[in-house]
């Protein structure tokens, strides 16, 4: 089996979150380097991905080899991985566009811990607001 060299970090408990990764991963079906983890699950250890816990709960983030892509670049780069996105990519690295995204990108990301949430059953403390 092949290494993962694309990790996706994501929120199990945002249910938009959660709705949004789903197409990704069947759109990313069948390529082993892509791996898709869920930063609410007990056990998850940021620090061991060499991520901030608290940035991660806030913030999306992938790793694309060793190298950590947060808040747009982290979308820019799942756009640019993920089949039927690229056209995406392209357009959100107009640098024309780029400023609206992080403006709309920013604005949700301080939003998001306000919509709804899945139950969870979560000792670490880590799945809280």
């Amino acid at each position: 089996m092949e290494t993962p060299t694309f990790t996706l970090f994501y929120d199990g408990l945002c249910p938009l979150c959660s709705r949004e990764i789903a197409h990704y991963r069947k759109r990313a079906s069948g390529d082993p380097s892509i791996q898709f983890l869920d930063i609410t699950t007990p056990g998850f250890d940021a620090a061991g991905h060499g991520l901030d816990p608290a940035k991660v709960h806030r913030e999306m983030h992938v790793k694309v080899g060793d190298e950590v892509r947060v808040g747009v670049e982290a979308f820019l780069a799942i756009w640019r991985r993920i089949p039927g996105f690229a056209w995406m990519a392209r357009l959100g690295g107009l640098p024309f566009v780029r400023p609206f995204l992080r403006l709309g990108y920013a604005i949700f990301a301080r939003v998001r811990p306000y919509l709804p949430r899945r139950k969870a059953d979560c000792d670490s403390g880590a799945c809280r607001r």
